[in-house]
């Protein structure tokens, strides 16, 4: 019995390194950030929005390897930034691995290639199945940490019709979570940053849904791919970040489809959920600050009761002496011009504005 527990053990070992790398890590050829799974040979899933993998290397081009992956065949998008500037989106089409040439026009001996999941945890996963390129070896400076909780909003959904129409393709068609607000601020202002964002998503309801058939927030953060399927990893916790942004609420105030029956806005339910939810964060993150935000699209009667019950989750602390007090952003409101009544990349750019310098300034204060 003891040499097959001891067997059981190492094969657990083995599965745990394989499945859990959500943070920051470098095998000095790689970089891997955001919610991903590693696999064996450096091949890496992407599984969240502007998860991301990067690499050093020299030559003039070089092709990287990516497949879409899910539970059905479909497309799926990556944005790709060489040498510093953004290149924009790549289709990566369902079906086998498929190889894309990266050319190179700057006269620098290495180059820096950034390869970043465009879409949403929801929109299906991408495979990063290696490179052609020369890799050296590459490096990361340690920069204090934002995670970005939140919506379709957050995660930079329905934002960007320049390459398919807002009225042509498919949702994931118009995503671009390279400019999105978070992504937007954390570049700025220096920092490295995680996204766990779902469309739809709500704190006690979704946009459709009264927590009858869909997952909220609460129900999937923990989970690794951000869904309730239990054969996938957990989330780990071991980003750590310094801030955590948590702007939900969109949908819990939503009307929804004007179809589906809706139930009036419930505050106790909403704030009760957002206190627990804290809670949950808090025992993994004991020393983060968290901020809370309102939305720029719920407006008039609605953003009272909103802004009251955001007042209401931050008097839950008031007695907390164990962690730094809730801090409260509140967004301008706004009038989008994106694809489905989202905000668009130019909004996004107004948004990070807005909320950029105040997130800059807690961190000059921690």
């Amino acid at each position: 019995m003891f040499p097959k527990k001891i067997a059981l053990l190492i094969l657990f070992l083995l599965i745990s390194i394989i499945s859990t790398s959500q943070t920051l890590n470098s095998n000095k050829t790689f970089l891997y950030q955001g919610r991903v799974e590693k696999l064996q040979n450096d091949e890496v899933i992407l599984i969240g929005t502007a998860s991301s993998v990067s690499f050093n290397f020299t030559g003039t081009k070089c092709s990287i390897s990516l497949q879409s992956v899910d539970s059905y065949e479909h497309h799926n998008y990556v944005s790709l930034v060489l040498d510093g500037k953004y290149l924009g989106k790549i289709r990566v089409e369902k079906g086998a691995v498929q190889s894309f040439p990266i050319q190179v026009t700057s006269n620098k001996k290495e180059h820096h290639l950034e390869i970043y999941k465009n879409t949403e945890a929801q929109s299906g996963n991408i495979l990063f199945a290696g490179t052609t390129a020369k890799l050296t070896s590459i490096s990361f400076k340690k920069k204090k940490k934002i995670e970005f909780i939140g919506d379709s909003i957050t995660c930079g959904a329905a934002s960007d019709g320049s390459d398919v129409p807002c009225d042509q393709g498919e949702y994931l068609d118009h995503h671009n979570s390279y400019y999105a607000y978070g992504p937007r601020i954390s570049r700025a202002i220096g920092v490295d940053y995680l996204m766990s964002c779902v469309s739809g998503i709500g704190m006690y309801r979704n946009w459709n849904d009264e927590n009858k058939d869909e997952a909220i927030m609460p129900d999937v953060y923990q989970n690794l791919y951000l869904t309730k399927d239990a054969s996938k990893p957990k989330y780990d916790f071991a980003f750590q970040p310094d801030i955590i942004s948590i702007a939900l609420g969109t949908n819990d105030f939503s009307g929804g489809d004007g179809k589906k029956e809706r139930l009036p806005f419930n505050s106790e339910k909403y704030v009760s959920n957002y206190i627990n939810f804290i809670k949950m964060l808090y025992k993994h993150n004991p020393n983060v600050q968290i901020v809370i935000t309102n939305s720029p699209m719920v407006n008039d009667d609605r953003s009272v009761v909103f802004e009251d019950c955001l007042n209401q989750v931050k008097k839950a602390f008031d007695t907390d002496k164990t962690h730094k007090p809730i801090q409260i952003f509140k967004f301008k409101p706004m009038k989008p011009k994106g694809c489905i009544g989202h905000p668009d990349v130019e909004d996004h750019k107004v948004l990070a504005v807005e909320y950029g310098p105040f997130l800059k300034k807690l961190l000059n204060e921690k």
